[in-house]
C-alpha cells in the first residue's frame, strides 16, 4: 500500500511500525522483549483479549498517548469491541482523566474508530 493512499489512521499505524523497526535496528534485544512482553500479556486468559484491549485504550486516553490510542482502537475493533464498547470505555477513562481524557475519547478514538470500520467495510 502506497502512503498516499492511506487513510490517516493508517499513517499513523504506519509511522508507528517505521519508527518501532528503526528502534528494533538499533536496539533489537530491547526490542524483542518487550515485544514478548507485551505479546504475552494480551493473551486471552481470564480477561479476554477485546477487554484487554478496550483496558489499553482507557490507559492510552488517560495517559494521553494518541499512537497507543490509535493502535488500541484498532486492536478494540479486530477484536471485535462494538463502538458502544468502545465509547464505554472512553467514559471511564474521562472518569479518571477528566475534560483531557474525554477530549481525546470524542475526537480522536472516534475519529480512529469511523475511519478504521468504514476502511475494512
Amino acid at each position: 500500500m502506497q502512503e498516499k493512499n492511506m487513510t490517516w489512521t493508517q499513517t499513523y499505524l504506519h509511522d508507528y511500525k517505521e519508527g518501532i523497526g528503526v528502534f528494533s535496528d538499533h536496539m533489537p534485544e530491547v526490542a524483542h522483549k518487550f515485544s514478548q512482553f507485551t505479546e504475552e500479556c494480551f493473551k486471552d486468559g481470564e480477561v479476554s483479549q477485546k477487554h484487554k484491549q478496550l483496558m489499553a485504550l482507557g490507559i492510552s486516553i488517560v495517559a494521553q498517548d494518541e499512537y497507543c490510542m490509535i493502535y488500541h482502537t484498532k486492536g478494540c475493533v479486530d477484536q471485535g469491541a462494538s463502538e458502544k464498547e468502545i465509547l464505554e470505555a472512553c467514559g471511564v477513562a474521562a472518569a479518571f482523566g477528566g475534560g483531557a481524557a474525554l477530549s481525546q475519547a470524542v475526537t480522536l478514538v472516534q475519529d480512529a474508530y469511523m475511519d478504521l470500520t468504514t476502511s475494512i467495510n
